[in-house]
């Protein structure tokens, strides 16, 4: 548990520190950005590095400061709740059971785009297991 609330205290001084220097990011969809995730609960997935971070794709641009994304893990998964596809040379997992709304100010560093083709493919096992 001391372990947990050190994680949460660290996570607060990042989160502060992007509330308080808002740096305004404009996304597209099928996009790969290093996005501070956080510190999270349960079974909600986490950031990595002492930033809390990881590649989350631009599922749906909500506004011009919310997209829907999906995080990603380069642990191999199976199941309706992962989608995989390769993004710069690498295996990767859309963890769908995931999806969330993040605001434009949590992305940190633009990684590049995934193919229209895997875009589509994520797209469609997002339909299939939500609707």
């Amino acid at each position: 548990m001391t372990d947990f609330i050190e994680k949460l205290r660290a996570w607060f001084k990042v989160k502060l520190r992007l509330k308080t220097n808002q740096v305004y990011r404009s996304v597209n969809e099928g996009e790969v950005w290093w996005c501070h995730v956080g510190e999270n609960v349960g079974i909600e997935i986490n950031g990595k590095n002492e930033d809390f971070t990881r590649p989350v794709l631009i599922l749906n641009k909500l506004s011009n400061l919310g997209f829907l994304g999906v995080p990603l893990t380069s642990q191999k998964h199976f199941g309706s709740w992962y989608v995989p596809f390769v993004f710069k040379d690498k295996q990767q997992c859309a963890v769908l059971s995931q999806i969330k709304v993040f605001s434009v100010y949590r992305l940190q560093k633009k990684m590049g785009e995934i193919s229209e083709t895997d875009f589509v493919f994520i797209k469609d096992g997002f339909r299939r297991l939500y609707f």
